[in-house]
Parts: structure tokens; C-alpha cells; sequence
């Protein structure tokens, strides 16, 4: 069954921007190859082919915002039993 509500989205959000930064980091590294494989002698060549890791660079902050975020506003298990994290410390 599907969440509803407020954490719905957070968690929508979390997902949003993992895609995002794994889509920018693989045309990073399509880009990159490709600048140094062909060696492309185009003038807006040298502008174009970062702007895929510094997308990578804002996703993966953007990413790490929400998810501390997301993590933050969770609520820990109501059960008495150990959790595994407990138990094996």
C-alpha cells in the first residue's frame, strides 16, 4: 500500500534527487569521455562538457540535504525487542 501524506513526499523528493544524481553524474562521465576520446575542436565545447559534474555536484548536495532531512524526522521502532543495530554492538 501506498504512503500517504507528509513523508510521502520527502521520500518522493529523496528519490527525486538520487535520480537526478546518478542521470547527471552518468552524463559527467559520457561527457568527459567524450572530450577525451574525440577531442572535440568546437568553441562552446570547452563551456559545455563540465556543466554535467557540476550538476552532479548540486544533486548529490541536494541529495544529501533531504536525506539527513528524511532521516532526521523518522521515529524510531515503538517494539521492545533489540534492533539489529543493538545487537550486534
Amino acid at each position: 500500500m501506498a504512503e500517504s501524506g507528509p513523508s510521502r513526499s520527502s521520500a518522493s523528493a529523496v528519490q527525486l534527487s538520487a535520480r537526478l544524481l546518478c542521470w547527471s553524474l552518468a552524463a559527467a562521465m559520457v561527457s568527459a569521455a567524450a572530450d577525451a576520446c574525440l577531442h572535440p575542436r568546437l568553441r562552446w565545447w570547452g563551456a559545455v562538457w563540465p556543466l554535467p559534474w557540476w550538476f552532479t555536484c548540486l544533486a548529490a548536495l541536494a541529495w544529501t540535504v533531504l536525506r539527513a532531512r528524511e532521516k532526521a524526522h523518522r521515529t524510531p521502532p515503538q517494539d521492545s525487542a533489540r534492533s539489529d543495530w543493538e545487537q550486534a554492538a
